[in-house]
């Protein structure tokens, strides 16, 4: 869990002002079924195969900034901060909507269950801004067995063993806030 605090007190000590982001890095997930990546547009710089079913593999990143009251900033009051803005609740509710969305979603995309998994976090956490996810690609090809005579990369929705891909595909990343 990471967490981040920043303080303005440029316009003095009766008006300081805080930020306060928390937030997860490198979840590493991986789903074997429910991930659709098709009816894209395909030009002769596509490289990925439209698929309706397909591995699903990330490194997740996720950061969520918290709306503080709008009372002065105080060392006396930080305990009243903590009470009201409710750090805890939130971080627990972010991880657990991003892991069981990621697992049920019947993704059209990354993009699509990326989008899903912040508009939960805001839903569930009123004091909760905005949610900004990072979503690197870890990619999953079938691997060619026809050297043992075994079919496997024909139709792709059949293949059975896989291998990653050495190096991301896509870093996908959006922001979603509240209006």
């Amino acid at each position: 869990l990471l967490v981040k605090v920043e303080i303005d007190a440029t316009a003095g000590k009766d008006k300081i002002k805080g930020t306060v982001t928390g937030g997860m890095k490198d979840l590493l997930v991986l789903k074997s079924s429910g991930s659709a990546f098709e009816d894209f547009y395909v030009d002769e710089y596509t490289t990925l195969t439209p698929i309706s079913d397909r591995i699903l593999s990330t490194a997740i990143d996720c950061e969520w900034t918290y709306e503080l009251p709008s009372t002065s900033l105080t060392i006396d009051g930080l305990a009243d901060l903590d009470k009201a803005v409710k750090f805890q609740e939130a971080a627990k509710s972010a991880k657990t909507i991003t892991l069981e969305l990621f697992a049920t979603d019947e993704s059209a995309s990354v993009q699509a269950t990326m989008y899903k998994m912040a508009q939960d976090i805001l839903k569930e956490n009123a004091t909760v801004s905005s949610v900004t996810y990072r979503l690197p690609n870890k990619h999953y090809v079938p691997v060619n067995l026809s050297f043992f005579k075994l079919e496997n990369m024909t139709p792709p929705e059949k293949a059975e063993v896989f291998t990653p891909i050495e190096s991301p595909s896509g870093y996908i990343m959006a922001t979603v806030s509240r209006v």
